[in-house]
């Protein structure tokens, strides 16, 4: 089943354009190395140190290694997958491998194995490139994948002992030095996959999501409009490349010229090492989710002096931005956080949380924070409708709590080589159903309440977990929150809340449950606030509820509950 929209556009009168031109992603590349040739790409290599290249130099790279990927049969209708950290490597295999023709399959190397080897398998890549760091993560996947995959190793010197001599392996770099620049490249369909991300399983097998060069070149334009990137920008890749392709960034940046930072391999226990780089490299924009944000503003909180960085801004997704975290950035950095939403299948940017100038004039300041929480205006080319239970669609406003479903040019209308997924995850009109619980604003601003599976049926009365979560971490003394639905005797389930402390702080239940009581009704304040060293995320960073359910099942199960909803 492909999900479509129901009706079929009309032809009017034909136009004298150009619309056999494609849009491809190589000649996204390949036009920015014309037009911005000489512009920077700093990057960090394995080693750790520093490098700087530029646009021209990259691309001829690029179509060097395409030209050695061709030599090994590589083309149309195949399928690579890329094992790599954020660098130069993996920005130019965004390029390389569609410009063969085949498409790039992104693969989470933070997925289980098992998961990781059925995306492999699914897929169909039979030649992955993955970073030298990673062998031994690609050792232990090998026996799970089909006979006769080929290993193509990214690393800055010769093949490891291990792997040298293999005829099922090359070096990276040995096709940039064996090859001259690719010269009979396909002219490919715009319709065609440049490449493909799966989604992080948590609700039964990775989905795959095939994104179309036309897709990828309408989403770069739109977040570069969204955000505001220009060719003044210097654009750092937090987000892992990996992830919904790193959230179009690197396609953005390309598309206006911008000035591209690849921080290389790193980790949440690099925090220190990414706040010196947006300052040394002077960062203006980078995409980066709360999982990284929350740290790195520790880290400035911790710091005798604070770098004053009043162009950059956050493009932050994955979940929502606690108002604490805005505040913060803008009161140590004058840095501002731009609040986004979207999914893997949707490229991913539905909306971008910008403050109209007509509807900020009249906000204060407190309602303005207010409206940043919101996930923002959707994106033009995208359409949102929220719907009940039925299926029917709700108007705009706070009391109309619905699904949110999505549709539009860079949003997918099946998954890939899986009908059942399809079957399920799109509505007959062909709107991606997002799984989560929102409405629109009579501002036009969308709101995301909760996941669908998350959302706490209590007493017959619904109860959102983002909102609680994020009023947590405006204590003093809490550094990270979660809201779960537990199972409860008398009113079905009930709201836990858990809480990480800041280091050195003594936070205690009572102070958290105050402050929620003064802004939620009793009925919504959780019964108890436990206080843990860590919480469960999942691959992208996300908090991983599911397991958090799993292991709190039984924290209410003998308690009556102090805060029970009325009526």
């Amino acid at each position: 089943m492909n999900a479509t929209p129901a009706t079929s556009p009309v032809m009017g009168t034909a136009s004298t354009m150009g619309d056999v031109e494609q849009l491809t992603t190589t000649r996204l590349i390949r036009d920015a190395a014309r037009t911005y040739r000489d512009q920077e790409i700093v990057h960090r290599t394995l080693a750790g140190e520093w490098k700087v290249t530029d646009y021209a130099t990259s691309w001829g790279r690029t179509q060097r290694v395409a030209a050695g990927l061709a030599a090994q049969g590589i083309g149309p209708g195949d399928r690579v997958g890329l094992l790599l950290w954020n660098d130069l490597r993996h920005f130019e295999c965004y390029f390389a491998v569609p410009l063969t023709g085949a498409t790039m399959v992104q693969l989470n190397l933070r997925l289980a194995p098992q998961d990781l080897a059925y995306v492999i398998r699914h897929s169909g890549a039979r030649t992955l490139i993955v970073d030298a760091t990673l062998l031994p993560l690609a050792e232990g996947l090998a026996p799970h994948l089909p006979e006769g995959t080929r290993w193509i190793v990214a690393s800055d010197g010769d093949l490891p002992e291990a792997w040298a001599g293999r005829a099922d392996a090359v070096s990276y770099e040995d096709l940039v030095a064996g090859h001259e620049p690719i010269e009979d490249a396909p002219d490919m369909d715009e319709r065609s996959a440049s490449g493909a991300c799966y989604t992080t399983g948590t609700t039964g097998r990775p989905k795959g999501v095939y994104y179309s060069h036309r897709s990828t070149w309408l989403h770069s334009f739109a977040v570069a409009a969204s955000t505001g990137m220009t060719m003044d920008d210097t654009v750092m890749l937090l987000t892992p490349m990996f992830h919904a392709q790193c959230w179009g960034l690197p396609y953005a940046a390309v598309a206006v010229g911008a000035r591209i930072v690849l921080p290389g391999r790193f980790t949440l226990q690099d925090t220190p090492l990414l706040t010196d780089a947006l300052v040394e490299h002077g960062v203006t924009l980078a995409p980066a989710a709360p999982a990284i944000l929350l740290p790195m503003l520790h880290h400035l909180e911790q710091m005798a002096q604070t770098p004053h960085l009043p162009g950059l801004r956050f493009l932050c997704g994955a979940s929502e931005p606690p108002v604490a975290l805005m505040q913060g950035f803008d009161r140590l950095m004058g840095a501002e956080i731009i609040h986004a939403y979207g999914a893997t299948e949707t490229s991913p940017i539905v909306s971008v949380n910008r403050l109209r100038p007509a509807l900020k004039a009249g906000l204060t300041e407190d309602e303005q924070w207010d409206l940043k929480r919101y996930q923002g205006l959707v994106v033009t080319g995208v359409d949102v409708k929220i719907v009940d239970p039925l299926g029917q669609p709700l108007p705009p406003g706070e009391q109309n709590v619905g699904e949110i479903r999505v549709r539009g040019p860079w949003v997918t209308s099946s998954y890939g080589d899986d009908p059942e997924a399809t079957e399920k995850g799109f509505d007959d009109e062909g709107y991606w159903r997002s799984g989560d619980v929102g409405y629109l604003s009579e501002d036009g601003y969308l709101k995301v309440s909760d996941r669908m599976k998350d959302v706490i049926k209590s007493g017959g009365e619904w109860i959102s977990t983002i909102d609680l979560e994020n009023h947590m971490l405006t204590v003093p003394g809490v550094s990270e929150a979660a809201v779960v639905g537990v199972p409860h005797p008398k009113w079905q389930e009930r709201p836990l809340a858990l809480a990480v402390r800041a280091p050195g702080a003594d936070v205690t239940e009572e102070q958290v449950k105050d402050a929620l009581r003064a802004r939620f009704a009793s009925w919504q304040v959780p019964d108890r606030v436990l206080f843990v060293d860590e919480l469960d995320r999942t691959s992208v960073g996300k908090l991983d509820k599911k397991r958090l359910r799993q292991a709190y099942a039984d924290a209410l199960a003998e308690g009556d509950g102090p805060s029970a909803p009325q009526g």
